[in-house]
């Protein structure tokens, strides 16, 4: 199971040179860069593995074994990478996103007008010449050489204070931890923590804990969750039907990383780790495995856009056209991963 995280982490590291690789023969402009990238290195690793993994299982002559283990094991893999995916996503794309609409409303300050900002800087000279003339234009001698030397350790205590919280203010401001810690990010750190600590699991974990009933609640709201997740993922296809247009290149780009090369690499990466014994010989386990290389983007990049208002149009036309085709890439490379791994 270890090597999952790992896996996820291949996918993301691949995606953005890939998707840097794209903005390269593109040139899209400055505020669909973190968008580009993000659509090429962040797949849906969340509920489109519950959608898949229970269908897969449930297929005759699959090579999966018994359709209970298969889906129990399933399940499990698939929410470890929906945990780990939604940290991933929450803690680089959207650095990358911030970063990249942070850039773009630099370059707008930049080609301000000369005349808007020569007025701006004549009304701060007015406020400067209006503030000199309420501050005394001599100071008495005496009030010169006040004695300091009581307070200076006093005074240099205070000044590490002042400077302390304001670095500590402007880290929160540049980290902003209340949207990294979205709540699937909070979700997949609590579910860790369940799992780690033995003393937890077995109070809240089991037909015989004695909190089951937090247990079999989270079930009740996991399975309504998932196709409560796929009305969700319809509605926000809807918007790219009227989303503007964007440069056809950039589009076909984000296709063929997404559900040509990252597939192809992953076939690599995934055989070369069995035959390193870095993976054990489970098929389901290395067809999860395959399949993350091989999703359409996150759905979440829509809100990371929405949050900037960083090509939020350009993201929804996007994730149409990927989830459109979505359906026929996904068909053939399941097909194709489940005849590799059996």
């Amino acid at each position: 199971m270890w090597f999952m995280p790992f896996n996820i982490l291949i996918t993301f590291i691949i995606g953005s040179i890939l998707g840097w690789a794209v903005l390269q023969i593109t040139r899209p402009s400055q505020h669909l860069r973190g968008l580009v990238v993000g659509c090429c290195a962040a797949g849906n690793l969340g509920n489109m593995l519950l959608i898949i993994i229970p269908a897969v299982c449930k297929e005759k002559g699959s090579p999966f074994g018994d359709p209970g283990i298969c889906h129990t094991y399933g399940m499990g893999y698939a929410s470890l990478s929906m945990a780990v995916g939604a940290i991933y996503l929450w803690s680089y794309v959207y650095n990358i996103v911030r970063i990249s609409s942070s850039k773009s409303t630099k370059e707008v300050e930049i080609n301000d007008p000369p005349a808007s900002r020569s007025s701006r800087e004549g009304s701060i000279s007015q406020l400067g010449t209006s503030t000199e003339s309420l501050l005394p234009s001599k100071v008495p001698p005496e009030q010169l050489g006040l004695p300091s030397t009581r307070f200076d350790h006093k005074t240099q205590q205070a000044h590490l204070g002042t400077k302390l919280k304001q670095y500590m203010e402007n880290l929160s401001k540049k980290i902003n931890l209340k949207t990294l810690l979205a709540p699937s990010t909070t979700g997949a750190i609590a579910g860790f923590i369940v799992g780690l600590v033995p003393q937890i699991r077995k109070l809240m974990i089991g037909d015989v804990a004695p909190l089951r009933v937090i247990e079999n609640s989270a079930i009740l709201l996991g399975d309504g969750a998932i196709p409560l997740l796929t009305l969700i993922m319809g509605g926000n296809l809807l918007k790219g039907l009227t989303g503007s247009g964007i440069q056809k290149s950039l589009l076909v780009g984000i296709i063929v990383v997404r559900y040509i090369i990252l597939p192809l690499i992953g076939i690599v990466a995934v055989k070369g780790a069995i035959r390193l014994g870095l993976v054990q010989h489970d098929p389901l386990y290395q067809f999860v495995l395959l399949l993350q290389f091989a999703l359409p983007p996150a759905m979440n990049i829509g809100t990371i856009t929405q949050l900037f208002g960083a090509g939020e149009s350009e993201c929804s036309v996007i994730m149409l056209w990927a989830y459109a085709l979505a359906s026929i890439s996904l068909t053939l490379w399941t097909t194709f991963f489940m005849w590799l791994v059996a």
